[in-house]
């Protein structure tokens, strides 16, 4: 069962969805693909989603980690809601499954890292990388079980361009926070989730009439039951309760709750 909400919970919620970037044109999305390639510095992107959210309730921790992040977008028709009901445009919807894919093919020619998952999905997403979305590209990888220190030392030793970490909330938040302020190179560092496992052929996409409706969490949870149970069967109907509730003391006192 998702954990309880922290005092306080409210002012995140609020503070994050101020953050987001905001994409309302396909050229929106373009400039900002192109911002984020030409980094004069280590830059972290982080996707937010409704489980994202959830565990922003439940945890400060994780809440400063994703806050760190240089670009923070939202993914899925979860957040759109919210932003709504808080009176906020939520812009283009920017998933990192189809995201991350055009930033690949957009650094071919320069290194990228795949760092998360295990094998033989690693492997699999190294080729897809390698034959189709970035040719010209040397692509390193490491599975998502290691120390801190050793991707720190591959990615200093190999300097990507782009890193991609598939490690799942919260790690791979907490890992980028540390590759940014370890590298002394520009990249871009991004949480990507289950892009990996998507890439290596261990997760199908839903189809694209799922996509579209954002249904694609059902089609998700029809895969994986048991895995992600908690996240959606438990974890969509506590996110809608406490953006209503949200929106509710907005409306009622202007503002969000406190601690």
């Amino acid at each position: 069962m998702p954990a309880p909400a922290e005092p306080g919970w409210q002012m995140r919620w609020y503070q994050l969805v101020r953050t987001m970037a905001r994409v309302h044109t396909p050229q929106g999305e373009e400039q900002l693909l192109d911002w984020l390639l030409r980094p004069g510095e280590a830059r972290v992107l982080a996707f937010v989603n409704a489980h994202a959210m959830n565990m922003v309730a439940e945890s400060n921790a994780f809440y400063q980690a994703v806050m760190s992040a240089d670009v923070v977008v939202r993914d899925g028709i979860g957040v759109s809601l919210l932003m709504q009901l808080l009176n906020q445009t939520p812009g283009q919807n920017l998933n990192g499954t189809d995201l991350i894919p055009k930033l690949l093919a957009r650094a071919d020619g320069q290194p990228v890292a795949l760092f998360g998952t295990r094998e033989p999905w690693l492997d699999r997403a190294q080729q897809v990388v390698e034959t189709r979305l970035a040719p010209r590209s040397p692509c390193i990888t490491a599975h998502g079980f290691l120390d801190l220190g050793d991707y720190i030392h591959l990615a200093a030793q190999q300097r990507p361009r782009i890193i991609v970490l598939g490690m799942g909330m919260p790690r791979q938040e907490e890992v980028a926070v540390a590759l940014r302020a370890a590298l002394g190179f520009p990249c871009l560092i991004v949480c990507g989730g289950a892009i990996i496992d998507f890439l290596g052929g261990k997760t199908p996409r839903a189809p694209q009439w799922m996509r579209a409706t954002g249904l694609e969490w059902a089609f998700r949870l029809g895969l994986e039951p048991r895995r992600l149970w908690n996240r959606y069967v438990h974890g969509n109907p506590l996110f809608l309760r406490r953006a209503l509730a949200m929106a509710t003391r907005l409306l009622r006192h202007g503002g969000p709750a406190v601690a």
